[in-house]
């Protein structure tokens, strides 16, 4: 089945920014303005997709496994980093809707966009939903179920609702060790 996404994928090599060698899509699945989606080298999708472009720029690095399920949309800028898992059911946007004029349906305000970035090496669990502005540094773990919003910096596990960092990385002792919610090592 796998080689069959392969050989589908050199044809979409013409219509992507960029769709680098053996990255493959699992189908069905919706993809809208592809021309600024970039796929680096192997690429991998699942079935069940759906990758919206709104005029802003996807760029998915080398070496990326997403799970079943994705829901990916960009207005502005969205990365994601070399090496990074996403599992099934994760929501990734940098995009929100304005909802403060009363009386007005959601979908005829105005979108508000800011930069959302996975850094290389992330690792973000099940049904997880990646808010607009978040920015996870190298080497991030996000838990299952997790809404994350904000800045995080390398190293660090975070989960919750709102997802806060539970755990980081101890350069000096070469362990993870439990933190506050700021990062602080306990």
């Amino acid at each position: 089945m796998k080689f069959i996404w392969m050989l589908r994928a050199i044809r979409y090599k013409i219509f992507f920014g960029s769709f680098g060698l053996m990255s493959y899509i699992g189908k069905p699945i919706y993809i809208s303005g592809v021309k600024n989606i970039f796929f680096g080298k192997k690429v991998r999708i699942y079935p069940h997709s759906r990758i919206e472009s709104l005029g802003g720029k996807i760029k998915i690095g080398d070496n990326v496994s997403v799970g079943q399920n994705l829901h990916l949309i960009s207005k502005l800028n969205v990365d994601i980093g070399d090496k990074t898992t996403i599992s099934a059911n994760v929501f990734i946007s940098d995009v929100d809707h304005e909802y403060k004029t009363i009386n007005v349906h959601i979908m005829e305000q105005a979108l508000h966009s800011k930069e959302t970035v996975i850094g290389e090496n992330c690792f973000i669990g099940y049904g997880c939903v990646i808010l607009p502005g978040t920015i996870l540094g190298k080497q991030c773990i996000v838990g299952a179920n997790s809404v994350v919003k904000g800045v995080f910096p390398e190293h660090c596990v975070v989960a919750g609702s709102p997802a806060k960092i539970i755990k980081r990385y101890d350069v000096n002792d070469g362990i993870w060790k439990k933190t506050d919610v700021f990062g602080n090592f306990f």
